[in-house]
């Protein structure tokens, strides 16, 4: 209900009241009631046209407002668009930097390794690494054509080289581009390999007949060659490693492999040895006691039993000393003195055991070892020279060889000698079993 519907209703109702009261009332409070009905009916013209405006206000004030926001969203939009334009521009841009890099790396990569393969053909040439690519793809280039037109050319110089007695001797040389070398002075001619540092030596399959041929500039019915990567590297004869040298080559855990293999073979000896006594003594006691035992001769087995020494003959006179007990007391006897030789039949088995177990272990270490010393040396020196990295692959391997070759042996032998063990424990309880048997037969056959 609006404001004026209100007002119209109040003023009725007053109407109606003042109408039903008395004809008392003075025209002057009527005339006051008028004049206040009508001021407030422009009062209330006045809040409606105020109402109507600031609706209007508003209105227009709002448009105003969603036009500026409208304006503002489209500005927002546009920079967010320009905000992601510079992302993807700053990225392409850092891919464009690593790219240049990359390029940057792998011409640098491909330059040393130019210079180290030239350096091989004992080019002394070195680009400068200040020179512009230009320049630096022409001074390889150029050594490189240079290398191409050697190692095509069999040519003659006069040089040195030394002997089969390592002495130095002046001649001639002959190569074969860069792969192989042929040397003659005087009687000593044959082919020559490498000794390091730009020299050669006589190899030790000198190939005379050849080398004649072709200082002749004769064609060899068979060419014996020895080709070589570079002049740069020393040719070693090969040699045959004693067993010394093969276990150095692992290294400190190689010893130290080797020293428990040597100890594991002590105790194995020495716990076969143990044991063949026993398991001898066993059968001995058993068969020599029985003719005391059938006569109840106790002091005589007795006094037969001191003549052994080891588990079989104190387990038996256990056995000789309580067989007058009840069978069931002499039995649990017997259980308790066989517990008590256990560990004496058991001696070093653990120890054995524990070597076949640490040994691989050992050469496991080796063999991490091993790999992390070849690792360092690629990281420092690249894999160009694979003498570098053998020592390392030696310990790798030859730990690993060691560990087994001690650990499968000892792991073998210390279970049968386990097994051993058990048996002749078994054969002492066979023994004192079968010494109350025979002890109570003539009981039990009256």
């Amino acid at each position: 209900m609006s404001y004026k519907n209100i007002l119209k209703i109040v003023c009725v109702t007053c109407f109606v009241l003042l109408a039903n009261i008395k004809p008392a009332i003075s025209d002057s409070l009527l005339s006051a009631y008028q004049k206040e009905y009508a001021y407030l009916e422009e009062q209330q013209r006045n809040l409606v046209s105020r109402l109507a405006k600031f609706k209007a206000d508003s209105l227009a004030e709002r448009k105003a407002l969603m036009t500026k926001l409208d304006r503002l969203s489209q500005k927002f939009r546009k920079i967010q668009n320009q905000s992601k334009n510079m992302n993807d521009m700053t990225f392409e841009s850092e891919r464009t930097l690593e790219s240049a890099k990359d390029n940057r790396d792998v011409f640098t990569s491909t330059f040393d390794q130019a210079e180290d393969t030239l350096k091989s053909y004992a080019v002394s040439s070195v680009v400068n690494r200040d020179d512009a690519a230009d320049i630096k793809v022409n001074v390889l280039f150029s050594n490189a054509f240079d290398v191409l037109s050697d190692v095509r050319s069999i040519r003659k110089e006069k040089g040195s080289f030394f002997s089969a007695t390592g002495e130095r001797v002046e001649g001639e040389l002959l190569h074969i581009g860069q792969v192989a070398t042929y040397g003659r002075s005087g009687q000593t001619r044959g082919i020559l390999v490498p000794a390091g540092g730009g020299e050669f030596k006589m190899w030790q399959q000198p190939a005379v007949a050849v080398t004649d041929s072709l200082f002749a500039n004769k064609k060899p019915q068979q060419l014996e060659i020895f080709i070589v990567e570079n002049r740069l590297t020393a040719i070693n004869t090969g040699t045959d490693k004693n067993v010394t040298e093969y276990i150095s080559s692992g290294g400190m855990v190689g010893w130290i492999i080797v020293l428990l293999g040597g100890l594991a073979i002590v105790l194995i000896m020495f716990r076969a040895a143990f044991l063949k006594s026993a398991s001898s003594a066993s059968e001995k006691i058993l068969s020599g006691i029985k003719t005391y035992i059938t006569t109840h001769d106790i002091a005589g087995a007795q006094a037969f039993c001191k003549r052994f020494k080891g588990s079989t003959s104190r387990v038996v006179s256990a056995t000789l000393r309580n067989i007058e007990r009840d069978r069931d007391h002499l039995e649990d006897i017997i259980a308790e003195s066989i517990l008590h030789e256990s560990p004496v039949l058991n001696r070093f088995g653990a120890v054995i055991i524990v070597i076949a177990a640490v040994t691989p272990l050992l050469g496991l270490l080796g063999t991490v070892t091993g790999m992390i010393s070849t690792f360092d040396i690629i990281t420092e020196f690249g894999t160009g020279d694979p003498k570098l990295l053998s020592g390392g692959i030696s310990v790798a391997l030859v730990t690993t060889q060691l560990g087994l070759i001690v650990a499968i042996p000892a792991l073998i032998l210390g279970n049968l000698l386990s097994g051993w063990s058990n048996r002749i424990k078994d054969d002492m309880e066979k023994a004192a079993l079968n010494v109350i048997n025979i002890y109570d037969a003539p009981q039990l056959a009256k």
